[in-house]
């Protein structure tokens, strides 16, 4: 049994504990945040490949228990005519269907689970900095606490601190070329859609998509190509003004997007889209990196989330089965960087497509949805990992 410090307690963090526990180890979670590591505001959609990733650390049926189902997709033009319809993963069974749910919502149902397991987890514990030995680690912490452990988790996003101290001169996270908004429409009578279904709206300006809840609740994204917001601007953006923005790019579209971003109230948010560069660092002698802090992605591909629970059921694996952990860290670092790049390079090429204005190509670096035999082997935890 390692003891483990995992440094964030957002979704790749508890993750992380919950499936490191599973393997026989002793994770303690420490949380930058004073209250709670989710993220407040923005929705997500979990595919079939984080349900399973859950399933490895018995979580898929607490997470089932929130949100809503996702079965099918449909692809839209600007005029409203149906490109393309689709079903969307493993939709067979409820513990494997794609699921939108709130990241608050996701965040609390895996805190809750650490805390049920008794994994310790600590907030306002910002990470200053950490020294690695032979056979110890030590993270610093700002309120002058450490920790020592005999592995380090770098489980804190984009922004990463773990990454920064492990590669100081190494690059850090780049504009995607995209501001994105999110929001939940109740003021207007919501499309009239499938159950279950999700519809991309290919617009003449803008990237646009929508799942109505079983509330009658409309979830919508938007992606819009252009500069990036300054931190001043959006402390400054209220939602009305974000709604003003917005609409009139939706306006010449015959779609009922404009009339759902119209309907929405306070409950609007926008950022700007970042990604990290393929190549970054993964890992140090005793410290590995997961999630967003590894490989964020620009979120065309909606598998961030996704990514960082595949990451944290393989890097258990990987310590489960081999006990040395400069050679757990390797195969970790094996099974999940190929995959991985490969979301981010997909992601990249869907945001650039659209900043362009062109279709995406159509090649064979398609997003890693699919659920293939190699990655369900993978994903079960009663299989050994691969050398």
């Amino acid at each position: 049994m390692a003891r483990i410090v995992i440094v964030g307690g957002g979704i790749a963090g508890t993750a992380a504990a919950l499936a490191l526990h599973k393997a026989g180890h002793e994770p303690v979670v420490y949380e930058a945040h004073p209250q709670s590591g989710e993220d407040i505001g923005a929705f997500m959609t979990l595919a079939s490949n984080g349900m399973l990733a859950l399933a490895g650390f018995d979580a898929a049926e607490a997470v089932a228990g929130i949100g809503f189902d996702v079965t099918g997709l449909s692809l839209l033009d600007e005029g409203g005519s149906e490109l393309a319809a689709m079903p969307l993963g493993e939709h067979g069974h409820p513990l494997t269907r794609y699921r939108c749910l709130r990241r608050a919502e996701l965040g609390a149902v895996l805190q809750a689970e650490v805390a049920r397991q008794g994994i310790p987890l600590h907030h306002a514990a910002r990470l200053t900095s950490f020294t690695e030995t032979a056979d110890t680690v030590t993270a610093h912490f700002a309120d002058g606490t450490s920790a020592t452990g005999e592995l380090l988790v770098g489980a804190d996003g984009l922004h990463s601190a773990v990454r920064s101290h492990l590669s100081p001169t190494g690059p850090g996270p780049e504009y995607a070329g995209q501001q994105v908004f999110y929001g939940y429409s109740t003021a207007t009578p919501p499309p009239v859609t499938a159950e279950g279904l999700i519809t991309m709206v290919r617009g003449s300006r803008v990237a646009f998509g929508y799942l109505v809840s079983p509330a009658d609740e409309t979830f919508w994204f938007a992606r819009v190509p252009g500069p990036p917001a300054e931190a001043a601007e959006r402390a400054a953006t209220t939602p009305a003004h974000s709604r003003d923005r917005l609409v009139p790019l939706l306006r010449p579209d015959a779609t009922p997007c404009a009339e759902i971003v119209a309907g929405t109230g306070e409950e609007l948010m926008v950022t700007n889209a970042l990604h990290l560069p393929p190549g970054t660092r993964w890992r140090g002698r005793r410290t590995v990196l997961i999630g967003d802090a590894a490989h964020a992605a620009s979120p065309a591909t909606g598998q961030g989330a996704s990514m960082a629970l595949e990451d944290a059921l393989v890097l258990a694996k990987a310590l489960r089965d081999t006990p040395e952990i400069d050679t757990a860290l390797a195969r970790y670092e094996h099974h999940r960087r190929p995959r991985a790049e490969q979301n981010m390079a997909a992601s990249a090429r869907l945001t650039a497509s659209r900043n362009s204005n062109n279709p995406a190509p159509q090649d064979s670096q398609q997003p890693p949805t699919r659920v293939d035999e190699d990655l369900r082997r993978l994903l079960d935890w009663d299989t050994p990992l691969p050398a």
